[in-house]
């Protein structure tokens, strides 16, 4: 994948922040640091975000693997269509959510689990109560979370998946690393001004992902399938010397 896209996904992580505090918030208001140890206080921050990014990277790099199968196979652009359909399914059809965990009976079941051991981590002060309630907040179901994780289907690989997801993860940081300092410190006009962007850059993210899969030969966008077998061709060279 080109750079540009993993730009797409620091993009996309900074529109979501609102959508973040409004998803997390409740979870990380519940976290009582205490204000009066300043390390303290902005190092267990930091690692319940730490924990949230893990978890993002974790199933980038599973999906990624998924992505990577089909590119083995010789089905990449069919997958990087699929994501790009999934995303404009998603900016289409908001009201659906696509919360899978209430439809799946194992997904309902584990996200029980994830929920009961995260009221349990929350109440704990420790350094590493703290990551762990950022790693099981990332299992929670998130509409952009399922959206990026979509895009990290078509990155083509394991590190590439990780990466993308990584990179979203960033772009959420600031606003979810500042509403545990300040609280609830966006406007309700704010919110909604994002709110409104944001679908349209899904939307754009969506329509890339198709271009890329139909391979109709726009310059850094859409490369013809000439210029992606010489891609692979040289990738193989490159393995193969080392």
């Amino acid at each position: 994948m080109e750079i540009g896209i993993y730009v797409y996904a620091l993009t996309l992580g900074l529109l979501s922040g609102t959508h973040c505090i409004g998803m997390c918030g409740p979870i990380a208001f519940s976290l009582g640091l205490e204000a009066n140890n300043k390390v303290k206080y902005y190092t267990q921050n930091f690692l319940y975000q730490l924990g949230r990014i893990s978890t993002y990277s974790i199933l980038g790099g599973i999906l990624g693997i998924v992505g990577k199968s089909f590119n083995i196979a010789g089905y990449q652009q069919y997958v990087s269509i699929f994501a790009g359909v999934l995303l404009l399914l998603m900016v289409l059809l908001p009201g659906k959510n696509f919360e899978l965990g209430g439809n799946l009976k194992f997904l309902n079941h584990f996200m029980i689990k994830v929920k009961m051991f995260l009221g349990k981590f929350i109440q704990k002060k420790d350094n590493t109560s703290r990551y762990l309630t950022g790693v099981l907040n990332g299992f929670l179901p998130c509409g952009v979370v399922y959206a990026s994780l979509a895009a990290s289907i078509a990155a083509g690989g394991i590190i590439q998946g990780m990466l993308f997801m990584a990179i979203f993860g960033l772009g959420t940081f600031p606003f979810m690393f500042i509403t545990v300092l300040a609280g609830n410190f966006i406007g309700i006009k704010a919110k909604t001004k994002v709110t409104k962007v944001f679908p349209y850059f899904l939307a754009l993210l969506g329509i890339i992902f198709i271009l890329r899969g139909l391979e109709i030969g726009i310059p850094y966008l859409s490369p013809p399938k000439k210029a992606l077998k010489i891609e692979k061709m040289e990738d193989k060279g490159k393995s193969c010397c080392h």
